[in-house]
């Protein structure tokens, strides 16, 4: 615990030795505040405490300061949900004795909060027995200092992770907490600029975007806010020469700040090949160099994948008769290059001959809806590499 505290930079946290039951535990808590010889620091008693369960960790902010205004107000306050099913009583034969009113009941959650003064003096009344079997805190409030605790309705996000499926119910909900946000950075580069706002249009149906150019994120301070901002995604676009680059900055930039990665951070390198350039590749070594630092970063708790967007223009034929276009026009921007081949038609029509000069022009053009298409692809496996956040594909260059 004292190394999770320091790997994170946790500065308002102290370990306490537990006992070996939850009451025992939750009371060697509660003396450090008012027993110098449990600790060589006596810390500055609190007016209200509050007691929550390490298995509970999607607590929400609003439900505690529910509680501990509710504590206040009433000395102790806990959360509560309804029973998901009826409650029974078994008679000594296993056969049913009774049943419970469920409308009336309600299942107990945490977190419970209390006046100091109240829940300490109830610790310090209890007997061995109530420290060795019981677990309700407020009923131990209500038995010894005589106070009726206000029940506060909890939210679903209260439940207990016990079971091993527990784990991958929690897996699954704090990855799509973190997949709520992602933020798309891009430089100024004409054909960088297209992607750089189509993909993040693209992303806008499934996600929050925040787009943000290569000078703003190299400012810590800029990066800062919009990493407290819960934000836990990148995605780098740049060309193919400079994008590892880029991404390197970030992590640098993430490494000098104050901020605890305390839930791993995805960064989407982007590799861009829209040039129509048949001789594009990505060396072994550059892969190997790429793999290496991904493998580096994820002891940082960053995880570093790779995305290559093949674009390549469709080929079309083009004629010239007689220097007259009869297509494209010279000057037209989806013209991207072209090679000309000349010669000569000769057609019989009525016993004459006629000699038709023909230029035929293989012209490359850019079709938007299929840099769309492709873009659209870059976005669906953007997103997987997010949600699902895999630390096994650290490193891998996926094609889209």
């Amino acid at each position: 615990m004292k190394t999770i505290i320091e790997k994170y930079g946790h500065k308002r946290v102290t370990v306490v030795e537990g006992g070996i039951t939850r009451h025992r535990s939750i009371f060697n808590g509660l003396k450090v505040f008012a027993e110098k010889q449990f600790s060589s620091h006596l810390f500055q008693k609190p007016e209200v405490v509050i007691i929550h369960d390490a298995v509970r960790p999607f607590v929400e902010e609003d439900i505690l300061s529910k509680v501990v205004m509710a504590a206040k107000e009433h000395g102790a306050a806990g959360a509560i949900r309804p029973l998901v099913s009826t409650v029974v009583a078994s008679a000594a034969d296993g056969c049913l004795d009774h049943s419970l009113e469920r409308a009336r009941y309600r299942a107990s959650e945490m977190p419970q909060a209390f006046l100091f003064d109240v829940i300490y003096e109830a610790y310090q009344q209890c007997t061995d027995y109530d420290l060795d079997y019981g677990t309700e805190c407020l009923h131990l409030a209500l038995k010894y200092c005589k106070t009726n605790a206000k029940l506060v309705e909890g939210t679903a996000d209260l439940w207990k992770v016990t079971y091993k499926r527990d784990l991958y119910a929690a897996e699954s909900i704090i990855k799509d907490n973190l997949s709520q946000e992602v933020c798309v950075i891009t430089d100024a580069n004409e054909t960088v600029a297209q992607v750089g706002f189509l993909l993040p249009e693209s992303l806008k149906r499934q996600i929050k975007v925040e787009t943000v150019s290569i000078s703003q994120s190299r400012n810590d301070n800029h990066l800062q806010s919009i990493f407290s901002g819960q934000c836990y995604n990148f995605v780098c676009v740049n060309d193919k020469k400079c994008a590892i680059q880029e991404t390197q900055q970030l992590v640098h930039i993430l490494e000098k700040s104050d901020i605890p990665l305390l839930h791993p951070v995805v960064l989407i390198s982007v590799y861009l090949d829209i040039s129509g350039n048949n001789s594009f590749s990505i060396g072994m070594e550059e892969l190997a160099s790429i793999k290496k630092f991904a493998r580096e970063t994820k002891k940082k708790n960053i995880l570093v994948y790779g995305l290559l967007i093949q674009y390549k223009p469709q080929l079309q034929s083009k004629i010239c008769q007689r220097g007259q276009w009869t297509a494209s026009r010279r000057g037209e921007q989806n013209v991207l290059w072209m090679n000309t081949t000349l010669f000569m038609l000769i057609s019989v029509y009525d016993g004459w001959h006629l000699k038709t000069q023909l230029k035929f022009f293989t012209v490359q053009t850019k079709d938007p809806s299929l840099l769309q298409e492709t873009v659209n692809s870059a976005a669906a496996l953007i997103m997987a590499l997010i949600k699902d956040r895999n630390p096994e594909l650290i490193g891998q260059l996926l094609v889209a």
